[in-house]
């Protein structure tokens, strides 16, 4: 409907009509060749010549349905927009859509042919042109979506929870110390406790979580974002120990050993900031600067 001068290709793949799932409507045909058929009807209801054809790609749903020239002359656009703006209706009037439901739509659980409400008319509060709407209560997905990812999140945010969950493992339990022999020196560093992602959670505050549930994943993202500092293993988390960690594999494809290389002492080390032991390892041995002279 964008414009007469318009052409299209389409992939049909899962089957959804304007409003929701799509309905079968004939059971000597596959679910498949079915939908196929539906989609062309919708290209010769909105006046295009529907050609078929079948790409060669991997995959068991490769046949694409092409519009390139019009059925009508352009003078007659207008009068077939109106058939566009009628078919569309039916086909809300044959779904059952929860949201629609406050436009005041008698809906049906399925529909055998165009249904009688082709003809009607939009809602008062819907009204427009075919220019203005495309199709009543239609809501376009917004042209850059928010990232929901927790990278995003405030850093200072950020950093504050980092900190709460860590004191939170350290102090959980009686101090749970691991040995390290550092050039001859018996060390101790401790590597505080393990706690359910629930137990964490039961320990932030109200508002601390509802931020975090808008975001994808929410305190479990957050905690596998920050790998620097947290390892989260079958919905517990731990506080990372980089003495476990294994060394560089010597055969590492040769970009993740350049990129590995480039991020070396690029930030600031966590451990030795925070800790109460500092870093487990040595400054010449930890990927991250021990202060900020080191950084690269």
């Amino acid at each position: 409907r964008s414009s007469y001068s318009c052409c299209y290709f389409v992939l049909p793949c899962c089957f959804f009509d304007f409003h929701g799932k799509y309905s079968r409507r004939q059971s000597k045909k596959t679910q498949y060749r079915e939908y196929l058929d539906y989609v062309a009807q919708v290209g010769s209801v909105c006046g295009f010549h529907v050609e078929e054809d079948c790409l060669r790609i991997p995959s068991t749903k490769r046949v694409s349905l092409i519009g390139k020239s019009r059925t009508y002359p352009p003078a007659e656009h207008a009068l077939m927009d109106k058939q566009i703006t009628q078919f569309i209706n039916s086909r809300r009037a044959c779904a059952v859509v929860t949201c629609d439901r406050r436009l005041g739509f008698h809906h049906k659980d399925r529909c055998d042919g165009l249904c009688e409400e082709a003809g009607s008319e939009l809602p008062e509060d819907e009204t427009g042109t075919a220019d203005t709407i495309w199709m009543p209560g239609f809501q376009p997905r917004e042209k850059v979506e928010q990232i929901r990812n927790c990278a995003s999140l405030p850093r200072d945010f950020v950093d504050d929870v980092v900190l709460n969950v860590a004191n939170l493992l350290l102090n959980a339990a009686p101090p749970k110390s691991c040995s390290n022999m550092q050039g001859g020196n018996m060390n101790t560093w401790n590597q505080g406790e393990s706690l359910t992602l629930k137990e964490v959670a039961e320990h932030l505050n109200k508002e601390t979580l509802k931020k975090l549930k808008s975001e994808y994943g929410g305190l479990q993202t957050l905690l596998k974002n920050n790998h620097q500092v947290f390892e989260v293993l079958n919905g517990r988390v731990h506080i990372r120990d980089w003495r476990k960690e294994k060394p560089p594999s010597k055969t590492k494809p040769e970009v993740k050993r350049r990129l590995s290389a480039e991020a070396f002492k690029t930030r600031l080390c966590w451990f030795f900031i925070h800790h109460p032991d500092g870093c487990s390892l040595p400054a010449e041995s930890c990927p991250y600067a021990h202060g900020t002279e080191e950084l690269r």
